[in-house]
């Protein structure tokens, strides 16, 4: 009995011993960790310290560099001279010939409207959204300006961040005792070019007039593809014209033949009057399907200029509104805000000159500045322990010692793109100059033409009626009924495609004056 009670005393002290361990191991372990989480807490405060340090070092360096980015070589832009008379050569002559008409009534861009045509105005403003070549020519305008964007962020520092997560092991590994090990790291950097000689700016410089020109480019697409459908429908209703023109006088070399074959089975008049006759019908049927071709493949080609296929596309027989609208008239100097044309190629001179100062910036040397700051360790919390972090801040200068003259030609290359531009617009202004003084005498001409043409297609009508009376009382031959009604006939056709010409040459005309289009004032 004794002995069960020193054993039971024994086992108690040994419990309360063992308890009294345990919550001591329990304290100990309670203040390593809070001694750890605080240590951690400083080192994450101090990694986080030396991060703000290092970007303002590089702040400052980025700055001084800045400063140095104020000059840029290569010769600055002025356009080029043009000589620009002061009125139009045939401006004074068309006066009394062609309408007059406020000097801003081509500035409402939508010039066709001019005509006064509903189902004209319906088919062009289809090809704003529909014709392929404004497609692409917008198409080519978003690139270009997305080149600008691009360009211009080449002004700016890029930054990068990069991080890696490794576990490795093995006999050979490098870790201690050969087991496995985890390979941490994280590292952020930044890198700038300074633009000190403006090559870079010279660049951006270049990219903008090149969308600049591609802006016009497009409006010279636009403008160039609703004159065209604009010729072909005016084209497409003098066919129309002349084809009931065709199918009246057919009708009446119908009627002919009957009188002369009845005079020929009486026995007063000649085979030949017949066959005159006959000829006479055969050639009208024959050019009346020429026409109807004619006629089909103007329609083709407004189906494809409002973008459908010509299967998908028919435009019916319509009266034709003849009216040719008052154009007003720009000054020559106006030209050249006006036509798109002009300001493409301007646009193009300045992009050529900036390509001097891109290549003369060869001359100088080259700075970039990079800036890094990184950590590593095997553990995550060891990613934020500032003993195991590393920063750089550099300066690398480069320059061309000899090239063989390679710079200098570049230079040279750059200098003769800038003239051939040069020439090149002025080409287009004097191109320009030249095709308004054309359309300003072609539609005075036509002008002049139709009244003439009006008053020989009424007496060739009346020659033929007459001739054909006397034919029947037997005082001509049928050979000068068939000559009077081939003059009333080109007399009646030449009229109508004279309307049609008249349109045309107003068409062109609002074309060379720039279509309402001119350039944006800032």
């Amino acid at each position: 009995m004794m002995k069960n009670r020193a054993t039971r005393r024994a086992l108690t002290l040994t419990l309360s011993q063992r308890e009294r361990e345990l919550n001591s191991s329990l304290s100990r372990s309670e203040r390593e960790l809070n001694s750890s989480l605080s240590r951690s807490e400083r080192e994450l405060n101090s990694s986080l310290s030396l991060w703000e340090r290092a970007g303002v070092r590089a702040s400052v360096l980025l700055g001084a560099a800045a400063a140095l980015t104020a000059c840029a070589v290569g010769p600055d832009y002025h356009r080029p001279d043009v000589a620009t008379p002061a009125a139009f050569k045939e401006a004074k002559a068309a006066e009394g010939w062609l309408p007059a008409a406020p000097a801003d009534a081509l500035d409402r861009g939508d010039w066709w409207t001019l005509f006064g045509d509903e189902t004209l105005n319906g088919l062009v403003s289809q090809v704003q959204v529909s014709n392929q070549n404004v497609a692409a020519a917008v198409a080519s305008y978003a690139q270009a300006r997305a080149l600008v964007a691009q360009q211009r962020a080449s002004l700016f520092p890029s930054l990068a961040l990069s991080g890696s997560a490794k576990r490795s092991g093995g006999a050979g590994s490098s870790t201690s005792l050969g087991g496995t090990g985890n390979s941490l790291s994280l590292a952020a950097g930044a890198s700038w070019e300074p633009d000190v000689w403006g090559r870079l700016s010279r660049t951006v410089e270049a990219a903008q007039a090149s969308a600049q020109a591609s802006e016009a480019d497009l409006a010279a697409a636009r403008l160039s593809a609703q004159g065209e459908l604009v010729m072909n429908y005016f084209s497409l209703r003098d066919a129309d014209t002349e084809l009931d023109l065709l199918a009246t006088t057919i009708e009446g070399y119908e009627r002919a033949l009957v009188i002369t074959s009845n005079r020929y089975d009486a026995g007063i008049a000649a085979k030949t009057d017949v066959l005159q006759a006959q000829t006479q019908l055969a050639s009208a049927r024959a050019d009346r399907v020429s026409l109807a071709g004619t006629r089909e493949q103007l329609e083709h080609a407004i189906a494809v200029l409002v973008g459908k296929a010509p299967a998908d596309f028919t435009l019916a027989k319509a009266a034709w509104n003849m009216n040719v609208p008052a154009v007003p008239l720009a000054l020559p100097s106006a030209l050249l805000q006006r036509r798109p044309d002009i300001a493409s190629a301007e646009r193009a001179v300045a992009a050529a000159n900036a390509q001097i100062g891109i290549q003369r910036s060869a001359y100088f040397p080259s700075l970039s500045l990079s800036a890094s700051y990184g950590t590593a360790g095997s553990r995550v919390p060891d990613l934020f322990n500032a003993s195991n972090s590393l920063w750089s801040l550099g300066l690398s200068v480069a320059q061309t010692i000899f090239d063989a003259g390679a710079t200098r030609a570049a230079v040279q290359g750059a200098e003769a793109g800038r003239d051939v531009a040069i020439a090149r617009y002025r080409q287009t202004v004097l191109a320009a100059f030249q095709a308004v003084e054309d359309q300003l005498s072609t539609s005075r001409a036509l002008a002049e033409q139709a009244e003439l043409r009006k008053t020989a297609s009424q007496a060739a009508d009346l020659t033929e009626q007459q001739l054909l009376n006397r034919y029947k009382q037997g005082q001509v031959s049928y050979t000068d009924v068939v000559t009077a009604q081939a003059s009333a006939l080109s007399a009646r056709r030449t009229l109508s495609q004279l309307a049609s010409s008249r349109q045309a040459a107003a068409v062109a005309l609002i074309q060379g004056l720039g279509g309402g289009w001119h350039i944006e004032t800032p």
